[in-house]
């Protein structure tokens, strides 16, 4: 297994860039904060993040509450961030914010937004 190299902050931040610009570095690990409808919506958010990680087997510390998720990642071997943590931030990323109905050509309508009893993520435009 190669040996994880931590980044330097200025990396980091370079690296937060484009597909991870929701994404934030603080006080040494990349932060993201989901917002949700509801409780229904936050526990959708923590089991695909869990299922993700759990594949990775690179685990991230979560908090969550009734209308939110934040996903906080660090390689803690490294103490810092490495390419596991940007890799996994941009799977989650991608599984999160999916939208099938704004795919073109897409069979799948996707979530109606318009109705909140079908909502659940607030999904970044």
């Amino acid at each position: 297994m190669a040996k994880d190299i931590a980044y330097s902050e200025d990396e980091v931040v370079a690296h937060l860039m484009g597909p991870l610009r929701h994404w934030t570095y603080e006080n040494g690990w990349i932060r993201r904060k989901y917002k949700t409808e509801g409780w229904k919506g936050t526990l959708m958010v923590v089991n695909t993040v869990a299922h993700l990680a759990e594949a990775a087997w690179h685990h991230p510390d979560l908090a969550v509450t009734y209308a939110f998720v934040i996903v906080k990642l660090q390689n803690h071997h490294a103490k810092g961030i490495t390419d596991k943590d940007f890799e996994l931030a941009r799977k989650i990323e991608e599984v999160i914010q999916w939208q099938p109905g704004k795919e073109e050509g897409s069979a799948l309508e996707g979530t109606p937004n318009d109705d909140q009893r079908f909502r659940y993520i607030k999904y970044d435009e």
